[in-house]
């Protein structure tokens, strides 16, 4: 049984989703554009909660959660600090998905004595260049396009897979409840605004990003699962294998007929991956205070 929370950040009002109330601690970070933990965690979160203590967060301006903030992977690594230190436990594992996988990435760079194991899905930050992403920005750059084209894909469920086939390996094949899902994110006002602005201080116009932790990666010292979809339209899955090589404890897992979004395309075997993959009962710490009842975290603005 899942349940939600809210802690302070800064000037940011973080809602997270949690579940599991045994095992090893587990904090999966979402990606951008249309999500948030519900929509690509949806299915992981209650599976893992049979085993493991499951918190799921939204970053500022996704979900529900709000907040003033430049939108960059250095900003939510201090973001993903802060509620991790609203937290009673000195290590956790982390999972994250495209941006999430980033922002895990250079928190676990940061800050390698918190983090028990790592899993990278699809993940940005393991590359210079995104070509494929670049009509995403240039839609963005043009005024009232960008809140036009969401009301005109969130129209029919059609059209939502008509967006969806740009980021997954066979939108014509996705379960119905992933794309009322994503039907319902388009609806939201402002759902996307977070994304464009990551885009612009993350994204240059040649395809160049401002995040690239290639030459950081022999460094890591935890366990590391690097997950790919074969078919990833958006980040190259040469991305995922090459930071297999680097990093020196590392597991590579390829999925075949899977694009950018594996946790939701290939729900059932993306879970069993992470479970086989995530720590056992080792290590497990005493929480100081409930999980329903842990206190916000007020920090300084950023």
């Amino acid at each position: 049984m899942t349940g939600t929370g809210v802690t302070t950040v800064g000037n940011c009002r973080i809602s997270y989703r949690r579940a599991g109330t045994d095992g090893p601690p587990v904090v999966l970070l979402h990606g951008a554009g249309i999500d948030d933990a519900t929509v690509s965690w949806r299915h992981a979160i209650d599976v893992l909660a049979e085993d493991y203590r499951v918190y799921g967060i939204d970053w500022p301006e996704y979900g529900r959660s709000t907040g003033d903030v430049t939108h960059t992977i250095d900003t939510y690594v201090d973001v993903l600090e802060g509620f991790l230190e609203s937290l009673p436990y000195e290590r956790v594992s982390l999972a994250g998905i495209s941006m999430g996988g980033g922002v895990a990435l250079g928190y676990a760079l940061e800050n390698p004595n918190r983090v028990e194991q790592l899993a990278l899905v699809d993940s940005y930050g393991l590359g210079g260049r995104l070509p494929n992403a670049l009509p995403w920005k240039v839609l963005g750059q043009m005024p009232g396009v960008t809140e036009f084209s969401k009301i005109a894909a969130s129209a029919t469920t059609d059209s939502v897979r008509l967006v969806l086939d740009h980021l997954v390996a066979d939108a014509s094949e996705l379960p119905d409840p992933f794309v009322a899902d994503i039907r319902q994110k388009l609806m939201e006002p402002g759902s996307i605004q977070a994304f464009k602005e990551f885009q612009n201080n993350e994204l240059s116009f040649n395809g160049r990003v401002a995040t690239n932790f290639v030459d950081d990666l022999e460094s890591l010292s935890m366990p590391t699962l690097l997950v790919h979809g074969k078919q990833d339209p958006l980040v190259p899955v040469e991305w995922s294998v090459r930071a297999a090589d680097r990093i020196p404890e590392a597991d590579l897992e390829l999925l075949d007929d899977c694009g950018h979004w594996t946790p939701r395309e290939r729900p059932e075997r993306f879970n069993e991956m992470l479970l086989e993959w995530l720590p056992d009962d080792r290590c497990v710490p005493t929480p100081e205070y409930p999980p329903a009842e842990i206190p916000g975290l007020t920090r300084a603005s950023y």
